[in-house]
């Protein structure tokens, strides 16, 4: 029995859930200790999900679902990637650290809403399209394993803007 390589979709939503179960668990502990430890793999599962869309998934859906959509979801990204570069070594004690996380966690549940929309969403729009879902499911899982062997060596770059002028 051979195992079929996780569709790109798949691999995505799954990226989705355990974030949001990671806020959630965020939201359940009050020791700063836990909380410092448990932003730091949010960082983390975002800064490595973000490069993997924005190097694979979006350029391949480019010219195949709604372009605004596509615009909106580099930017939502990049408001993303500023908190997370705020709250990677942040403290928190630090004044704002459980705003920031707070505001980080909606702008992913709005960004999650608009790719996982049932009829309209980003993700539904490539289901219609001629993109090789399974083929760009094996792409993201190479990428995101390089990323997550780079993060545990401690050399994962940090997030960078792709929407705003140097």
């Amino acid at each position: 029995m051979t195992d079929k390589p996780e569709n790109a979709i798949s691999l995505l939503v799954a990226d989705h859930r355990k974030v949001a179960d990671l806020f959630e668990k965020f939201e359940g502990t009050s020791a700063p200790a836990a909380q410092a430890k448990i932003v730091a793999q949010i960082c983390q599962e975002l800064t490595i999900h973000t490069m993997i869309e924005e190097e694979i998934l979006y350029p391949a859906l480019r010219g195949k679902v709604d372009e605004d959509l596509l615009d909106e979801a580099y930017v939502e990204h990049d408001g993303a990637k500023s908190l997370i570069t705020q709250l990677s070594d942040a403290d928190p004690a630090e004044p704002y650290y459980k705003a920031k996380v707070s505001v980080l966690s909606e702008e992913i549940e709005h960004h999650v809403k608009e790719e996982e929309k049932p009829r309209d969403g980003l993700f539904a729009q490539a289901k219609r399209s001629d993109v090789d879902l399974d083929a760009l499911g094996a792409q993201l899982s190479e990428r995101k394993s390089a990323l997550v062997a780079m993060a545990k060596a401690g050399t994962l770059p940090a997030p960078e803007l792709a929407t705003v002028a140097a």
